[in-house]
């Protein structure tokens, strides 16, 4: 997964070999097939080998190819990370450049918000795969420098880096999920946490 500094143009990175015809036909029917099991039977419930089999190939060529279910998480949600980024980086204000700071943090809370929605148990699966991983995603760096920026430039006297690692907390997927579990309706999460946004940035 290559991500763009927000405040930085990407760095010119050693070229990989290019991916055998072969292998990238296996790696887009594995993709396929993982989204579509997922959405029809959840996350959860589907195994590597029914993964395998719906694709069309052996375990082994799953596992050396994305390693573990997480992994497989992971890059099905690459596409949406970096479409996300894009839209950061390049798209139209509020998310985008040309706004005012203030703004774009409240518009990035309100866009991943959407992504979460829509992805929630994959997030749970590639963030809770390991101590600390959520952490050690690069998509995780992307957003903290990003918020970091911008809170640099709307509350000069907030410490920008500690409080981007804060604001972040509460989109962490497992306590989203335990939110979702309880009284806690998707609206009810994103109406609090934008009203909780809007107080840290007005100071």
């Amino acid at each position: 997964m290559q991500h763009v500094s927000p405040d930085s143009s990407p760095l010119a990175a050693p070229e990989a070999p290019p991916e055998r015809s072969d292998a990238a036909r296996n790696r887009l029917r594995i993709l396929a097939a993982a989204g579509a099991l997922f959405d029809a039977h959840g996350v959860e419930s589907v195994s590597m080998d029914r993964i395998a089999a719906e694709a069309g190939v052996g375990k082994g060529t799953l596992f050396r190819r994305f390693g573990s279910k997480a992994g497989l998480a992971a890059a099905l949600l690459d596409a949406q990370d970096s479409r996300l980024q894009e839209r950061i980086l390049f798209g139209p204000p509020p998310l985008g450049p040309d706004a005012p700071a203030a703004d774009r943090v409240l518009a990035f809370f309100d866009a991943y918000l959407d992504l979460l929605d829509e992805n929630l148990e994959l997030l749970r699966l590639s963030e809770t795969a390991a101590p600390g991983a959520r952490y050690r995603i690069g998509s995780y760096g992307f957003w903290r420098v990003h918020l970091a920026l911008m809170l640099r430039e709307a509350c000069p006297d907030l410490d920008a880096d500690c409080t981007a690692h804060l604001l972040l907390a509460p989109l962490d997927s497992d306590l989203q999920h335990a939110l979702r579990q309880g009284q806690f309706t998707p609206e009810r999460v994103r109406s609090t946490l934008l009203a909780l946004v809007r107080r840290v940035i007005a100071g």
